[in-house]
């Protein structure tokens, strides 16, 4: 008999919410088969069986467990081919909840995998109208538990909702961040009309141009290669300087604020950077995010511009020595070489941690940034382009 522990799915995990077991006691289970999704502090995951055998389930669903902690044990293993059904987490949940079989579908993912979409093709309409399914994906999970009042006061009828695990951390840390770093800010004001050409000249050789936030993403990355006290932590008295730059892009899905990570920024090309921070979101949107894209990060980006936003202030994710927060491109009047032009103007704020970094190195950073970002060519030279 083996046993199946919580497992430590991030860096800062201590314990993990059972959300609910895809198999149940007594069934055989083979190895590397979605076994369970667990709730950390940063993402709800699906994990897979370690071993084949007879499943007995010992934490129940909504049951909160520590590292380490038993929550099910695996008997001897079965006699059968190691051989399981291809689909992703989030078409596995889906098929469950509206208890369809997915053997019977035939998967149009990559490889035959099954999709979300399969699913949703086979979901029956309730009312005998076209289906229409809503879908909720791995990450991040909806509130677990709503209650409305009774008896409507003064403010009318008040709905209590109960956070999610990454809800009540995410909300622990900004309350950490204000309570035990002393930051300061500091913005600066940046002349996009560079990148806006040279945008428009990929676009012409390519057919598509990079976004304006790879390339500030790009910008900030060759910045903090340059400046390695904001690619930093202050943690336990001491001075935590990273040897690699990660850049993490902070997005705004249901119910809560993820940060996924672009690792090794500095060193990739402009186009993968690109394709990375557009597949992040998407999939932080989708509910498809694991722990690994969502740990190491050593600096933080937050855009707002797309919401119109001119200018605001993010707060700092805990331990990061900074955090820069980046408003809308906007077009304005600028002087260029004495004469009045219509330009593109974007203003980028950093949060910093008072503790590692002084005023001068957040302007000297931020010198760096505006350099690179008003003179864009050196966005495209060196890194690397991953498949």
């Amino acid at each position: 008999m083996r046993e199946i522990v919580m497992p430590r799915l991030s860096e800062s995990m201590s314990e993990g919410l059972v959300v609910g077991w895809l198999r149940e006691t007594g069934d055989e289970v083979r190895r590397g088969e979605d076994l369970v999704e667990i709730e950390t502090d940063k993402a709800t995951v699906t994990y897979q069986a370690e071993s084949a055998g007879r499943l007995e389930i010992i934490a129940g669903a909504g049951e909160t467990h520590p590292v380490g902690a038993p929550i099910a044990r695996i008997g001897a293993a079965v006699a059968a081919p190691d051989v399981r059904l291809k689909a992703s987490p989030l078409a596995r949940r889906l098929a469950r909840d509206n208890n369809i079989d997915l053997a019977a579908l035939n998967g149009t993912g990559p490889g035959g995998r099954i999709v979300r979409a399969d699913v949703e093709a086979a979901t029956p309409p309730a009312d005998g109208r076209a289906a229409s399914v809503t879908v909720t994906g791995v990450e991040p999970e909806p509130p677990r538990t709503a209650k409305v009042t009774a008896e409507p006061g003064v403010r009318g009828a008040v709905t209590v909702v109960e956070p999610t695990t990454s809800q009540r951390t995410a909300a622990a840390r900004m309350v950490e961040a204000k309570r035990t770093i002393p930051e300061f800010t500091a913005t600066t004001e940046i002349d996009m009309g560079g990148c806006a050409e040279l945008r428009a000249r990929i676009a012409a050789i390519t057919g598509a141009a990079p976004t304006y936030n790879a390339m500030v993403v790009k910008a900030v990355a060759l910045a903090l290669r340059e400046h390695p006290r904001v690619n930093a932590a202050y943690l336990d008295d001491a001075y935590h300087l990273y040897g690699r730059v990660n850049v993490g892009i902070a997005v705004a899905a249901d119910n809560a604020l993820l940060v996924p990570t672009v690792f090794d920024a500095d060193t990739r090309a402009l186009p993968d950077i690109d394709r990375a921070t557009s597949a992040l979101a998407e999939r932080a949107r989708d509910g498809l995010l694991t722990p690994a894209d969502l740990d190491g990060g050593t600096f933080t980006v937050s855009n707002l511009g797309m919401y119109g936003l001119s200018e605001f202030t993010a707060v700092i994710n805990p331990p990061q020595a900074a955090i820069l927060a980046v408003g809308a491109v906007e077009e304005r009047p600028c002087v260029r070489d004495g004469v009045l032009v219509a330009g593109r103007v974007l203003r980028a704020t950093l949060t910093a941690d008072h503790r590692i970094l002084g005023g001068a190195d957040a302007a000297a950073f931020l010198a760096r940034l505006r350099e690179l970002l008003t003179e864009p060519l050196t966005l495209l030279l060196g890194g690397r382009s991953d498949p």
